[in-house]
């Protein structure tokens, strides 16, 4: 018999039977233990002497002892069976997830502009609710194909704000935001309000984030080239938490979030002013792709994940109370 014909006889409740019976040495013990009948252990045990070549279980006395060859076999079939328990047990399916106890991986993919407090409070509710958990937070930018990388496993959430998220991944609403201007605190926004206009928001000078994929403009710029409208970016930014130093004595306007802008205040000799122009909510997302979907251990990170954006509109109790909805884009 050839190796590949060999193999194909084998499938894993044969190992499961080869390691109960050398553990119990006895078929009426294994067959207990296995949920079957004495007869269908033997016939199952006699395919695996003509696998193995060895008898696996000899008479001594008026009970069986396993051979060395079956004992040499032992630590191979239970390893086969921990693998196999990895690759297709309750966990990996998704029909069970214990954070207190979990070490796995999860890879976040976040911007910085939500507000400057979401990872830092997210990583120590994740440290808190799951202290064996390995977690590596990566940045957005013009560099980072989330979509592919989504796919492929590399990053298992994205968490940013879009006017229109990208149609085929999973997406989960984590909140909206009113859009206002963050400028120094010597601006003429801030020194002559009434001077502050539509026109003159135009025509000053903007700091933006770098845009997160090749031709994108960012929400704010797509959503002024729908009114027929343009801005002059003089500066852009891939690290978002840099721009409130830039403002004070720059003339620079960064419009964004209010959330974001109001951590700022205080920290820097900076003011937040209202938006001349109207915009849309800021709409921050979670996406994901099909193939975590299913997933528990996934499907608990995205509430810890949807939970804190909560917790910084409504309060920390909102923490603790907020259920799952996730929505399918």
């Amino acid at each position: 018999m050839t190796a590949r014909a060999l193999f194909a006889n084998i499938d894993l409740h044969l190992v499961r039977v080869l390691q109960t019976v050398i553990a119990e040495r006895s078929v009426s013990r294994a067959a207990l233990k296995l949920g079957s009948t004495q007869p269908q252990v033997s016939a199952q045990l006699r395919r695996l002497r003509a696998l193995t070549g060895d008898a696996l279980l000899v008479r001594a006395g008026t009970g069986l002892v396993p051979t060395d060859a079956a004992l040499t076999l032992l630590p191979a079939a239970e390893r086969l069976l921990r693998e196999a328990d990895t690759l297709f047990g309750a966990p990996r399916l998704g029909r069970a997830f214990e954070p207190a106890s979990s070490t796995q991986e999860m890879h976040i993919a976040a911007s910085d502009y939500l507000d400057p407090s979401f990872l830092p409070t997210l990583v120590q509710r994740l440290r808190r609710l799951a202290p064996g958990l390995r977690l590596t937070l990566h940045p957005l930018s013009a560099d980072s194909d989330y979509r592919a990388k989504l796919a492929s496993g590399q990053v298992d959430v994205v968490v940013g704000n879009w006017l229109k998220p990208p149609e085929e991944l999973h997406l989960g609403r984590l909140m909206a935001d009113e859009v206002v201007c963050l400028v120094g605190d010597d601006h003429p926004a801030v020194r002559q309000p009434a001077s502050w206009t539509a026109a003159r928001y135009l025509q000053a000078d903007h700091v933006a984030p770098t845009p997160l994929h090749p031709g994108a403009q960012g929400v704010i710029d797509d959503d002024l080239a729908r009114q027929g409208l343009t801005r002059r970016i003089a500066v852009r930014c891939a690290h978002f938490s840099l721009v409130p130093p830039m403002l004070a004595g720059s003339g620079l306007v960064l419009t964004t979030g209010r959330l974001f802008c109001l951590r700022q205040v205080g920290r820097w000799p900076v003011r937040v002013v209202p938006c001349p122009l109207l915009f849309p909510p800021m709409n921050y997302y979670q996406l994901w792709h099909d193939r975590t979907h299913a997933s528990a251990a996934q499907r608990w990170l995205r509430e810890q994940i949807r939970a804190t954006a909560r917790a910084l509109v409504d309060g920390p109790q909102a923490a603790e109370t907020v259920p799952s909805q996730e929505a399918v884009a």
